[in-house]
């Protein structure tokens, strides 16, 4: 399986190709909000780098169908334990509805067969996560790019929060945003024993802390936290992002995401959230979670994960 691309390589070389592009004309770029935000920190720095030598809608590579991978390993949570989520699998997710809402002009309440019956996109990528694994699989959904038209983005909307279904601990801090009733169903007393580590070790091992630690936590009067993840309005209406609701040509398994899980091919594994239950538009996610625009910025990685 391809390594992944090694990226303090690429930044090195892409930086030099790019200061000799600003000192060729590109006086504009200095003047840009958005380019001075990017000299400030190595993460903005990747950022830019990826945006100006690939464009806005360039393509991550696509493979064919012999290349897809015999097994796709699952990442993250596994199963999720939150009640309201066993319900709708239990059911087949017959009363599962995405909502879209927040900085829109025309929330949605959308059921799985609605989704189904939008324009849809099939691509065959890879999966790379920042464990150093790689799969390929083949991913049917519809686009995110849309959904949001659908909704009317209002003039103010920056970025796309992506509310998962998974409790991944009990703390004080909850996720932001409207509650719209149905997805956001708080689980009694259930963190997170079914999710893979995430960092380097046994893999097969549970999250720490688990249901004991969720048990204590509920005791103590812990508000669960949920899973979310955000990307910004370019990668959002870039045309491989979408919410895949088919896998290898069947229905997405519990175990990779369904009903719906996050593609955003030209970021590492670890933005591609799963069991998507509602769509949030932002102007900032200051105030979502830890407030660093997903939940495992919030625990420090790097919320632009571009590869």
């Amino acid at each position: 399986m391809s390594r992944l691309p090694n990226r303090r390589a690429l930044l090195l070389g892409a930086s030099a190709n790019a200061a000799a592009a600003m000192l060729g004309g590109c006086d504009r770029l200095g003047n840009a909000e958005w380019f001075q935000r990017t000299l400030k920190t190595g993460e903005d720095a990747n950022l830019f780098v990826q945006r100006l030598l690939l464009g806005k809608a360039t393509l991550a590579p696509e493979y064919a169908e012999a290349d897809i991978s015999p097994w796709f390993k699952p990442n993250g949570t596994e199963d999720p334990p939150d009640k309201a989520y066993k319900a709708l699998a239990k059911g087949k997710f017959a009363k599962y509805h995405l909502v879209v809402g927040g900085l829109v002009e025309a929330p949605l309440k959308l059921s799985l067969a609605e989704l189904r019956q939008l324009p849809a996109r099939t691509q065959i990528t890879r999966h790379d996560c920042v464990e150093g694994w790689s799969a390929i699989g083949k991913w049917t959904g519809v686009p995110v790019a849309e959904l949001l038209d659908l909704a009317k983005l209002k003039p103010q909307a920056r970025y796309v929060v992506f509310h998962c279904a998974d409790t991944m601990d009990q703390g004080s801090s909850l996720e932001g945003g409207e509650d719209d009733g149905e997805a956001d169903e708080v689980p009694a007393g259930n963190a997170n024993p079914s999710m893979t580590k995430q960092s380097g070790g046994d893999e097969s091992k549970k999250d720490s802390g688990g249901q004991q630690a969720a048990d204590d936590d509920a005791a103590s009067g812990g508000t669960p936290v949920r899973f979310y993840e955000s990307i910004d309005l370019v990668d959002a209406f870039h045309p491989q992002t979408i919410l895949a609701y088919e896998m290898n040509g069947e229905a997405l398994p519990v175990s990779n995401g369904a009903p719906l899980r996050l593609r955003v091919e030209r970021n590492l594994g670890y933005k591609q959230a799963k069991y998507v239950m509602r769509i949030e538009v932002v102007e900032s996610f200051a105030n979502i979670g830890e407030g660093k625009g997903g939940y495992w910025e919030d625990q420090g990685y790097a919320w632009y994960a571009g590869i």
